[in-house]
């Protein structure tokens, strides 16, 4: 893909190249770009904001997030028991290698032992001697509807989380705070359930070809007009998978002697995207515009290693709610640097379409701004909306550029019909076109419900990370043994949730992740 090829998908009109020049109308140098602080609410000494500094001017409403820092006793306790499990873990290898202790590990047969070894012994440490510990609180088998109460298969184990056994029995009514059901619309009854029905006895279940190739149908081309039109843009194209929106069509959009600017705690996707597009990739701080600012600077004053030629293009890589920190990008932040320096925009929405803004249509309709300032817009079906898939957004150019190279587009089968009727009605609710007032009563039951719950969690005391408006709540937890003992205990008391820790988190924030949902009562609120 040529320079100016790809800039006019991006920008559907001029050709703005990066220059090496020093004139601010040429590299995108301001002279007032001093941020400011904006006042915030009273926090504890040891409670820090991040990026605290920023142009408030921006900000319509106050902007609010905490991340405190690990008290140093628990930081040192912490590494403690990392260091504990670690010592008996080499102890219990020890043992096994003297077939003292039987080992479950996967491991070559004798005969192959002359081959290259399949498994990295050291690589498979942590798994066999920590993530084994606490393995019964992960893919526990549901047998009903995840909505605002679910059932559980129950299991038991024999030999310590190696193998499980299912007893028969199940685990009724167990309040659900792991699933991304923030607007229920998980649900086998109402409107949505009905259409899926219909559209199933109409098309049938599956499709069985590709969009370019037989499966394009009528239901497609109607799903992705109402996209569009709900996102505020010229065209959308939608895909079966979410995670493959992000990996198959990154690498369309960039490649070689293009810049990736990437917050620290980008999603997987958008990091083996990045990867596979052989774009250089540069990782700012997470929501830091001040380390963003400075990626972008140098990359404009030096440009390429070596050469020192000019970006082909600079593509900023964000995400609208962080799922692991539950903190909210600071987009009009981002939005203004990237005009400043003539970058590009890429959104990913997964979590946060649906879940904010007063008309659900995610981050941007939160801060109230213009779509079109959003190069491409990013989100999956499979969060808010109870169903499958991703979209991308934005200018005809670009959706018409992404049809004939997206990977995702051309090799992938296309949205099962039910599934794209689940969008569509579920979509339509939100908007209002149902007739009923059904989906704005969604969106302010979860507003509500996020502030109530987070108000309460601080109340008692408990340690929360991420926007006061950010539906995915992370309460930490610190210590190893907490992740497993935590789990459990909350399921006793027939409560489901998710609980994190290395290496999906840095070693001393192990943490449990609550999702709200607009199904959710007050009731099973204070239950939890």
């Amino acid at each position: 893909m040529t320079e100016s090829s790809a800039n006019k998908l991006l920008n559907g009109d001029a050709c703005h190249r990066t220059s090496n020049g020093r004139k601010s109308s040429k590299n995108g140098f301001v002279k007032n770009h001093c941020l400011f602080q904006q006042p915030q609410k009273y926090r504890s000494p040891r409670e820090k904001n991040q990026n605290v500094t920023h142009n408030s001017s921006l900000y319509k409403k106050p902007f609010l997030e905490s991340f405190e820092e690990t008290p140093l006793l628990v930081a040192v306790l912490t590494y403690m028991g990392y260091g504990i499990l670690t010592i008996f873990g080499y102890l219990r290898d020890f043992l096994r290698n003297w077939n003292i202790e039987k080992c479950h590990v996967a491991q070559e047969r004798e005969e192959q032992k002359d081959f290259v070894p399949l498994y990295q012994d050291f690589e498979n440490f942590y798994t066999r001697n920590l993530y084994m510990r606490i393995r019964d609180n992960w893919n526990r088998p549901i047998c009903s509807v995840p909505g605002a109460k679910m059932d559980l298969v129950e299991r038991v184990s024999h030999d310590y989380n190696w193998t499980f056994e299912h007893t028969g029995k199940v685990v009724k009514s167990v309040i659900n705070m792991g699933s991304y059901n923030y607007l229920g619309f998980a649900e086998n009854t109402g409107a949505c359930a009905d259409a899926a029905i219909e559209y199933t006895q109409k098309y049938g279940v599956g499709v069985g070809s590709t969009r370019c190739e037989m499966g394009n149908l009528d239901i497609h081309e109607e799903l992705e007009q109402l996209v569009a039109r709900f996102l505020g843009v010229e065209s959308s194209m939608a895909f079966g998978m979410g995670f493959a929106t992000n990996s198959m069509n990154i690498p369309a959009l960039t490649g070689k002697g293009c810049l990736i600017l990437s917050d620290e705690l980008n999603h997987a996707s958008l990091v083996l995207g990045a990867r596979l597009s052989g774009s250089t990739i540069r990782v700012y701080k997470h929501n830091n515009m001040q380390s963003l600012e400075k990626l972008l600077r140098d990359a404009i004053v030096h440009g390429q290693p070596r050469t020192h030629r000019p970006w082909k293009k600079i593509l900023i890589v964000v995400e609208g709610i962080y799922s692991m920190e539950g903190s909210i990008v600071r987009l009009p932040e981002v939005i203004a640097l990237k005009k400043r320096y003539k970058a590009y925009l890429y959104l990913d929405e997964a979590h946060s379409i649906g879940a904010l803004g007063p008309n659900g249509r995610g981050v941007v309709d939160y801060f109230g701004l213009d779509p079109k300032d959003v190069d491409i817009m990013m989100g999956t079906f499979t969060k808010s909306f109870g169903a499958a898939g991703g979209y991308i957004g934005g200018k005809k150019e670009l959706i018409d550029y992404l049809r004939r190279h997206s990977h995702s587009a051309l090799y992938a089968t296309s949205i099962s019909p039910p599934v794209a009727q689940q969008i569509i009605t579920s979509m339509k609710i939100i908007m209002g076109e149902d007739g009923t007032t059904l989906g704005a009563d969604r969106l302010r039951q979860l507003s509500e419900n996020t502030t109530y719950f987070r108000r309460k969690l601080r109340d008692m005391g408990f340690i929360i990370y991420g926007n006061d408006d950010s539906p995915v709540v992370p309460m930490m937890l610190y210590m190893p043994a907490k992740i497993g003992a935590f789990g459990r205990e909350m399921l006793k008391r027939n409560i489901g949730t998710v609980v994190v820790g290395f290496p999906a988190t840095p070693i001393i924030e192990s943490r449990a992740r609550f999702c709200v949902s607009a199904a959710h009562t007050r009731e099973m609120l204070d239950t939890v």
